[in-house]
């Protein structure tokens, strides 16, 4: 039941038509059940929406409101790149009920439905651009290798929550969930390790050079000691 004293009517019809289809998709809610749960009568529901599209709508674009500022927010904070996409990764999500807003690409009638799924489609683009941003600047500082498309892992990643939702759904199991994550975390991990290994590896081939050229130059050199090249 909504009785939050600040909700109007019309704000109580959007937030139960955003839990119904939350729990069981846009296609099986019915309008009876969306008046039932906010509370508000036929005539009133009526006067705000005409029919089962408009509520819909207002509450996609709610969920999507909701989404967007947790999720930029962990990608635009303080630190470096690789810790916000640890902490983007790590959120701590409800792995059995599944994403507000992905969830519904799943359900025929969203699906087939461009007013609908407009809303949808701009927050994930909002989400992958996001990453996108953060994985440039990670490529950019070193932290990855240039070969990798930040487009491209910035995809992987929400695909990789999207789809450990399903897993964890599916098997009634949100360790499933925490496993898909933990496992792009790890395949960045090993790629931020290449890199750095990469760049020591050159460090030392310059230093080797540059101190060949100064032998070559100064045969006195020869008699100064051990060269130490560094870790």
């Amino acid at each position: 039941m909504y009785s939050g004293v600040m909700e109007t009517p019309r704000d109580r019809l959007v937030t139960a038509m955003s839990d119904l289809m939350w729990e069981r998709g846009h296609a099986a809610t019915s309008p009876r059940e969306v008046r039932e749960r906010s509370t508000v009568g036929q005539g009133s529901m009526y006067h705000h929406f005409s029919g089962k599209h408009p509520p819909a709508l207002a509450a996609l674009e709610r969920n999507c409101a909701d989404l967007l500022p947790g999720s930029l927010e962990l990608l635009e904070g303080e630190g470096t790149p690789l810790a916000w996409w640890r902490a983007y990764l790590s959120r701590d999500r409800d792995a059995l009920r599944g994403c507000k807003v992905g969830r519904l690409t799943q359900d025929p009638e969203v699906a087939s439905d461009p007013e609908l799924l407009a809303p949808v489609a701009d927050a994930f683009a909002q989400v992958r651009g996001a990453l996108t941003r953060v994985l440039s600047q990670a490529f950019d500082a070193g932290e990855l290798p240039a070969s990798l498309c930040p487009e491209r892992v910035a995809a992987l990643m929400s695909a990789t929550i999207q789809g450990g939702y399903v897993l964890a759904i599916a098997a009634q199991d949100p360790a499933l969930f925490h496993d898909a994550c933990q496992g792009v975390l790890e395949l960045l991990d090993v790629a931020s390790s290449f890199r750095r290994r990469l760049a020591r590896l050159r460090r030392r081939r310059l230093l080797k050079e540059r101190m060949g050229r100064r032998l070559a130059t100064s045969p006195d050199l020869l008699n100064a000691g051990p060269l130490v090249l560094g870790p």
